[in-house]
């Protein structure tokens, strides 16, 4: 696949991203070579290859997944405006 000057045009058009006339070779030509460093990485055989996160075994640390109600209700309603009754108190939007 090979990425000509209108279609580097077109696509700086669609990123919003302003290059010059003189500028379009030189970015076809950096899309050449992402787009043929891509088919390289296609040739790859990975066949039961597992992917991974990291080169080192890695395991992310894990906590109980506990359900609780905060207990910070009167923090959380200490900054509001107007508090009542344990609820932020809003104005009627609906008649």
């Amino acid at each position: 696949m090979s990425i000509d000057q209108s279609t580097a045009a077109k696509v700086a058009k669609l990123a919003r991203i302003k290059v010059d006339e003189d500028a379009l070779p030189a970015l076809a030509a950096e899309f050449n070579t992402i787009l043929g460093f891509i088919e390289q990485l296609n040739e790859v055989d990975v066949d039961g290859v597992e992917p991974m996160v990291s080169v080192t075994p890695m395991r992310l640390k894990r906590r109980a997944d506990g359900v609780t109600d905060g207990n910070q209700q009167a923090k959380v309603l200490s900054n509001a405006p107007d508090a009542r009754e344990g609820f932020f108190a809003v104005p009627k939007v609906v008649e």
